[in-house]
């Protein structure tokens, strides 16, 4: 197992399996985080391998930064981008197209511990930030106290896939008439004036994610991600999406099952009006997650979803 400090990676023995590196040939982490699977990937892909290297967090950009020295800088690019802008970025560096592309979603060890950024609710004195990149304008606390009850709540219902949605959305509109909910501590407060149960601590769970989700874009920006990745792939090469929740899983899953397919048309129709080609084909029909070894060695590997498909 890899480890740098910043995040221990997932999967990466799998990673390299379905990635399938060659020698010479040039690779995408658009996802880099502290280089873990970077690393991994620039040690088993020759001599003349390469990564472009993207993350939009700059934290993760100047640990993997750290992490790499040990390879020679010509083999590696580091860029500080949202991975929904890959096209841009290939043209940036005039590389037309790569030869796999490795996505890890969710959040690194690093942004979890530390405090300052808000995204667990482990943290009662952080402040609720949540923001992946501080180019992006509205934090977890703004979302918190500006929005209204039905909008809160239909957040944490869309992207927690939470019961107590409006209950918890009712308790925040309630406390902040009060003074501003400021910390995750504050929040976790509200949440437990109002929830009980064996299940809270996966409600204060659901309650972050769907913040945290809220506040950086993160599935449409897999969406449009997901579509540049394919069409920035050379025939033969693979993508590679690690994912931790079932609302990424799920879009993970339906774009390569379209993909694969081709047509689009709905299943009603009598024949193909949208001239849709297959682009993809998938080579695993069943969830790789990791062994009990390496949840054992990192627990927050436990939830980790892998899939992988190859382009046509």
């Amino acid at each position: 197992m890899i480890e740098n400090g910043f995040h221990q990676p997932v999967l990466v023995d799998k990673v390299i399996e379905f990635l399938n590196l060659e020698t010479g040939k040039v690779y995408m982490d658009a996802t880099v985080g502290g280089g873990g699977h970077a690393g991994a990937i620039l040690s088993e892909c020759g001599p003349f391998g390469e990564v472009i290297c993207i993350d939009r967090d700059p934290h993760a950009i100047e640990a993997a930064r750290k992490w790499l020295t040990r390879f020679p800088e010509s083999r590696y690019q580091l860029i500080q981008r949202n991975f929904s802008h890959l096209t841009e970025v290939l043209s940036e560096l005039q590389t037309p197209r790569v030869d796999g592309v490795l996505f890890d979603l969710g959040v690194s060890s690093f942004q979890i511990n530390e405090a300052e950024r808000g995204f667990s609710f482990d943290n009662d004195g952080a402040p609720l930030d949540m923001r992946m990149s501080p180019s992006i304008e509205v934090t977890a606390r703004d979302l918190v106290n500006d929005s209204g009850t039905s909008e809160l709540a239909h957040i944490f219902r869309k992207y927690g896939e939470e019961n107590h949605s409006y209950k918890i959305a009712r308790a925040i509109e309630q406390a902040r008439k009060t003074r501003p909910i400021e910390t995750s501590g504050d929040l976790i407060k509200v949440i437990e004036r109002v929830t009980s149960g064996t299940d809270i601590v996966k409600t204060k769970a659901r309650i972050f994610q769907a913040l945290r989700i809220q506040v950086n874009n993160e599935l449409d920006a897999l969406k449009v991600a997901l579509k540049q990745a394919v069409d920035c792939l050379n025939p033969g090469g693979r993508i590679v999406v690690i994912s931790y929740h079932s609302l990424e899983d799920r879009i993970v899953k339906n774009f390569f099952r379209d993909m694969e397919r081709g047509c689009t048309c709905p299943p009603d129709f009598p024949y193909c009006v949208c001239n849709g080609t297959q682009k993809l084909s998938i080579l695993t029909r069943k969830l790789v997650r990791p062994a009990a070894k390496e949840i054992k060695q990192n627990s927050r590997s436990r939830s980790a979803k892998l899939r992988a498909a190859k382009r046509i």
